[in-house]
């Protein structure tokens, strides 16, 4: 291959890969081309991008883009696989398609500068996407402010609850005791006037 037609190859995966901070990296030997192609398609109906390429010249464009950590991930006839919303969705797809066809193999992946390797792929296929990270965040930020809130107006109406109770019981006991002395003070028989002092005689009086 001449140095211009591997100068175009190499500007074709810079071009391509422009922004791109993560992929995965596919192997696919003994894959037939019918297969290929249906593999190509169902990727592309979720915004997943197929390109095979020389490790020579991918090692190369990746120290442009700075994504040298893939080139240490190429090992053999490889594909880039890159595109949707995060590469944790591009390597489920890709082990949905591996246990159907066997022969394609995810040997790695690199999210925002991390690699991964073959044997860390299954692992990598749990984290949530950033969607889902987004919604799982947005979730516990809801469910906590609800959570406070009824921390918040909970123990403030019980407390009102229980003012509002006291002041009843207050209010339930002085007209009970109220109601008590009524009935007292009717039933208490009038104090008798001191008898009144007899009057001298007039005679004593002048005396």
């Amino acid at each position: 291959m001449s140095k211009p037609v591997k100068e175009l190859l190499r500007k074709e995966i810079t071009d391509r890969l422009a922004g791109v901070d993560s992929l995965a990296v596919v192997g696919f030997t003994g894959v037939d081309a019918v297969t290929t192609h249906q593999i190509r398609s169902r990727l592309l109906q979720k915004d997943i991008r197929l390109m095979v390429v020389k490790n020579s010249l991918a090692r190369s464009a990746f120290r442009e883009i700075k994504l040298d950590a893939a080139g240490d991930l190429l090992d053999g006839p490889c594909a880039l696989a890159y595109g949707a919303d995060s590469v944790v969705t591009i390597v489920r797809e890709l082990l949905d398609i591996h246990r159907e066809t066997p022969k394609l193999v995810v040997k790695a992946a690199v999210l925002e500068g991390n690699p991964f390797r073959e044997e860390e792929i299954e692992a990598l296929s749990k984290y949530p996407t950033r969607p889902e990270a987004i919604g799982q965040a947005v979730s516990c930020v809801l469910s906590s402010g609800a959570n406070l809130a009824g921390c918040l107006i909970g123990p403030g109406g019980a407390i009102a609850s229980l003012v509002k109770a006291i002041q009843e019981k207050r209010e339930e006991a002085g007209e009970k005791l109220e109601a008590e002395a009524a009935p007292a003070a009717e039933a208490a028989p009038a104090a008798e006037a001191p008898p009144a002092a007899e009057a001298a005689p007039a005679g004593e009086a002048s005396a």
